[in-house]
């Protein structure tokens, strides 16, 4: 009897279904989604499928998934109300039944089945919001300053450290409260400034960064709150960036580098909500969302008297702090894979992965650039290597000597005799096979013992 219901035709099937359908791996990586689920999430299929379900929805965790609950407790579960928010900072609620997958007594997986009860006000204001955006796109098109490029879904990791970050800065994205983010170089300080904004209810206004160490004060001035025409030669009518981002989300990074006369200004806008353009006399209303940044921890500034303590308290009211990246090592492979993936496209090369020796390497480094640091790395290996692998070779001088000088030196003193004979082996045994195109026979010939022993070998060692 021919098989009508192939793989294509029950997702063709599933589809059709009201209720929302996912499936997830032993890892927890999402490997199905239907229509429903994609529309309750409101997130493209292809944005989903091979990501972790954390990635996904930053506000869960292992403790209240109740996908990852069912792999983890290998039972059915059914009815389960969750309530949680997207990574683009919608809530959603829904009632859900979780089913183990199971073969041969071994769970690979789950498969879960959800009915949206998010109530019909919450959905209204995401038809609004959706309407909003429509009405802005054409400003966003311009890819002008006043737009966001990240979501919760671009900060990658599964490290405790980093989930516990983007789900207190989903919470803050719901506020229009003051945040305060301290993080050093290249830990991904605007990557959450752009996620919270993307998150909020002010996404469908206009987001600008400024890095407040980059000018002088003169000009910071000027560009942070306007001019008039005649406050100096050649000053003209200007908006500043307060209104500029009016009703949107204003990032000031570097925020302990800003003068101090011009933290006295910031002030009053955190106190009153007004500005005053250089040269003017009348004030202006704003309603703007304020974000700051340090690369240095906030209270050292403060204590050395190059930020306003009064200013820090005010801007202090969520605070994030941000891991560096040899604080989050667990997240090294998922981000080698990332951004491996990122430069296949953008290089068109075909790298699948980092040799072991390059992993420990990754593991025991200390990253003073932290991820960006990681990011140009993996760029700059691609760039010169061919092959499918990433090896020693292929990394920056520095990185080869850091090896020989410590990761060499720990694998020497870790191994023992018998691990040492056991890795001589499986070399001696693997080339053999190369050379003899996997011909036992003639391989174990090489190898100058019986064909049952190397038989025997190849199953014990998984060769």
């Amino acid at each position: 009897m021919e098989m009508i219901f192939s793989k294509s035709n029950v997702e063709t099937i599933l589809d059709y279904v009201e209720e929302g359908i996912q499936i997830i791996d032993a890892r927890g990586r999402i490997v199905y989604f239907n229509c429903s689920a994609a529309q309750y999430e409101d997130i493209h299929r292809e944005e989903a499928i091979g990501r972790h379900i954390l990635d996904v929805y930053p506000s869960l965790d292992p403790d209240t998934s109740t996908l990852l609950k069912a792999i983890e407790k290998g039972v059915p579960t059914f009815d389960i109300q969750q309530s949680f928010l997207s990574y683009k900072g919608n809530k959603i609620t829904t009632v859900n039944s979780s089913f183990p997958i199971k073969t041969r007594g071994k769970i690979i997986g789950a498969i879960e089945i959800s009915k949206n009860i998010t109530h019909v006000q919450e959905l209204s204001e995401r038809v609004m919001a959706l309407q909003e955006q429509l009405l802005y796109k054409e400003k966003k098109d311009q890819k002008s300053q006043d737009s966001t490029s990240f979501t919760f879904l671009d900060i990658i990791g599964q490290s405790k450290e980093i989930l516990k970050v983007k789900e207190l800065a989903l919470k803050a994205s719901q506020t229009s409260s003051p945040i305060m983010i301290y993080g050093e170089t290249g830990t991904g300080k605007e990557l959450f400034v752009h996620a919270i904004h993307a998150s909020s209810i002010r996404r469908n206004k206009p987001f600008i960064a400024q890095n407040c160490g980059a000018l002088p004060t003169s000009l910071l001035e000027s560009i942070l709150f306007g001019t008039v025409k005649g406050s100096f030669t050649g000053a003209d009518n200007r908006a500043g960036l307060f209104e500029l981002a009016d009703g949107g989300t204003l990032f000031l990074d570097e925020i302990n580098s800003m003068p101090i006369e011009l933290q006295v200004k910031l002030l009053r806008v955190l106190q009153d909500g007004t500005i005053r353009r250089v040269g003017d006399i009348k004030t202006r209303k704003v309603d703007v969302r304020i974000v700051a940044a340090s690369n240095e921890d906030p209270l050292i500034a403060v204590e050395q008297k190059r930020l306003r303590r009064d200013l820090y308290y005010r801007l202090n009211v969520v605070s994030l702090v941000l891991p560096q990246l040899k604080e989050r090592i667990g997240d090294i492979p998922i981000l080698t894979q990332f951004f491996i993936g990122k430069f296949n496209y953008k290089l068109n090369k075909n790298v699948q992965k980092i040799s072991n020796e390059v992993l420990k390497l990754f593991e025991n480094y200390d990253w003073p650039g932290n991820v960006r640091e990681l990011e140009h790395v993996i760029e700059g290996a691609m760039n010169i290597m061919d092959g499918d692998t990433i090896t020693l070779e292929c990394l920056p001088m520095h990185f080869e000597k850091y090896y020989k000088k410590n990761i060499k030196k720990i694998d020497v003193e870790d191994i023992s005799l018998k691990e040492a004979l056991e890795n001589l082996e499986i070399h001696l045994i693997k080339d053999a096979l190369i050379k003899w195109d996997q011909n036992i026979s003639h391989a174990a010939d090489e190898l100058k013992i019986p064909r049952q022993t190397l038989q025997y070998k190849i199953k014990k060692y998984k060769i």
